[in-house]
């Protein structure tokens, strides 16, 4: 009688777990939305993101070249993700942070896809495509989350109450007693060409410690070229960028390291389809230690074997600079289209 009772009282606590993970399951059911619920919340471009494993045109999204404080959230559930306390520069042309603000609300899986092996990175609750991340980070753990900005909601500091992220406002509390920056900004000039000047700003002016960039005709001989007259080939002027960037932050070296990246320096007068003396490959230096520096970037380049031919890149001082016309300035910022350049691992 005794065993009949215990194995009647193991029968009713089955029955009553069972019970309560079917209401469990069924109440994150009701939870989670419908295909046609998440195309009415998302953007065409979030839902492809998210739901179906897309990835955003780098350069060309919402949050890549972000530097305002707050929080990033699952565009789908809110949920907090990324913080921009551990959001960095990666060149890369989408947002990408050192760490996740909370790492149970996201999950990684191995992506086997584009023929190559990635680890994905999902958003626990939505189970939303995010990014992927990489061990190439410059955090101490080394890790690079690369995030499509589509997957992603920001909230900045100020509005963190109001939305309901009161209590993640103490993470932002030393940042916001930091002492005041120096009004007056130390700023050195720099300027390059490497082929079409869209793609060429698009990348440079995402690093930081660069905080102006400008397009337009440097190395010719006729005064105040215009693009139509820079496009035949015959004023002698290369399509070329210049920035302004504080040395404090980032170094001239870093600046040819990308150089070097984004395009082909091997090929004459010509990046790709785009061909004439305007698309050369070409560093116009303002000073002596800017010279060295580019000599030593170049021989550095032509010893690495990124290509089997060596750099034909100029190297002669800088001269007048002609701006160009205004609707080439920041061009990726102003047109939904993809990026002319590519920056390379090395």
């Amino acid at each position: 009688m005794k065993r009949i009772t215990i194995i009647r009282n193991i029968l009713l606590y089955a029955l009553i777990i069972s019970v309560a993970v079917t209401s469990c399951c069924k109440k994150m059911d009701e939870n989670a939305m419908s295909k046609e619920e998440l195309k009415a919340k998302l953007t065409p471009l979030q839902y492809r993101v998210t739901q179906e494993n897309g990835t955003e045109e780098p350069f060309q999204n919402e949050y890549w070249n972000n530097k305002s404080s707050g929080i990033y959230v699952d565009v789908v559930s809110g949920e907090p993700l990324f913080s921009s306390l551990d959001k960095f520069d990666s060149g890369t042309g989408w947002p990408s942070f050192t760490r996740p603000l909370a790492k149970d609300n996201i999950v990684t899986h191995v992506d086997g896809s584009q023929f190559m092996t990635r680890t994905e990175v999902r958003s626990k609750k939505t189970n939303s495509h995010l990014g992927h991340v990489f061990g190439d980070g410059p955090g101490p753990d080394g890790l690079r989350y690369c995030i499509n900005s589509a997957a992603l909601r920001f909230i900045p500091v100020k509005n963190l109450d109001k939305e309901g992220y009161g209590d993640l406002k103490n993470l932002f509390k030393k940042e916001n007693t930091r002492a005041p920056q120096p009004e007056t900004k130390k700023e050195e000039p720099a300027t390059f060409a490497a082929g079409c000047f869209w793609g060429v700003e698009a990348i440079l002016s995402a690093i930081d410690g660069v905080f102006e960039t400008t397009v337009g005709y440097t190395g010719g001989h006729l005064e105040s070229p215009t693009y139509e007259l820079v496009c035949t080939g015959r004023t002698g002027h290369a399509e070329a960028v210049q920035i302004k960037y504080d040395p404090g932050i980032t170094s001239y070296e870093k600046l040819l390291d990308y150089f070097w990246r984004l395009h082909d320096p091997t090929t004459l007068n010509r990046q790709g389809y785009d061909v004439g003396s305007q698309y050369r490959s070409a560093i116009f230096y303002h000073n002596e230690y800017q010279r060295e520096a580019a000599e030593k970037s170049k021989a550095n380049f032509d010893r690495s074997g990124v290509f089997k031919d060596k750099a034909v890149t100029e190297i002669v001082p800088a001269t007048i600079f002609y701006k160009a016309e205004p609707y080439h300035q920041d061009y990726y910022v102003k047109n939904n289209r993809p990026v002319c350049h590519v920056l390379r691992d090395k």
